[in-house]
């Protein structure tokens, strides 16, 4: 379970940083998912490059799984810093849960596809090299199940990303709370 900071401090100073793990671990993530919802949504509406794009969401997917585990297992090691005095009590508490959402997402997501696929008969492959157990038995009524699940859930998941996302920019744009800068790398010439 990932322990997520339930006070509200303020960062007197201004905003901290999360852990240089922890915006890795953030980016990879968002490339990632970026990346298979791309190529997922490209895959069910292009039948002529539907194989490849396959391999390549399923690989994507594993990839996914691994990256969101060891997240969470690094955000249980490092505490997240606080959060900026722009955000009360009330938004505090829709943070945490909207992030708890968030990780129950990325980890059902990857697992709902394998699951489907096992269910499907086909097996898993990652990069066309490791295939992976099946997780799910063959049966179409729970493939068929499993498909329209992890069809859902990456709605869901644009959804709450997109929230995410705006949050992160309004607070950052219109309250000026450095909030992007908790999670982002600094990157320029020095002088």
């Amino acid at each position: 379970s990932v322990v997520i900071e339930m006070e509200l401090p303020a960062a007197a100073a201004g905003p901290h940083k999360f852990s240089a793990p922890s915006r890795i671990f953030h980016l990879r993530t968002a490339v990632l998912i970026f990346a298979a919802l791309v190529i997922g949504f490209t895959m069910v509406n292009w039948l002529a490059g539907y194989a490849a794009l396959r391999v390549i969401h399923m690989s994507i997917g594993a990839l996914v799984l691994l990256v969101v585990v060891l997240r969470m297992i690094n955000r249980a090691r490092h505490h997240p810093p606080a959060w900026p005095p722009t955000i009360g009590r009330r938004e505090g508490k829709f943070v945490i849960w909207s992030e708890r959402v968030l990780y129950a997402l990325l980890l059902a997501q990857p697992l709902a596809g394998w699951a489907m696929v096992s269910a499907s008969g086909t097996p898993v492959r990652v990069f066309g090299a490791l295939r992976l157990p099946p997780i799910a038995p063959f049966n179409i009524e729970v493939f068929s199940v499993l498909r329209e699940a992890h069809s859902i859930m990456a709605y869901l998941l644009v959804a709450v990303v997109a929230a995410h996302v705006s949050a992160v920019l309004a607070h950052t744009i219109v309250l000026g709370d450095g909030m992007l800068r908790r999670m982002t790398f600094h990157i320029g010439r020095r002088h």
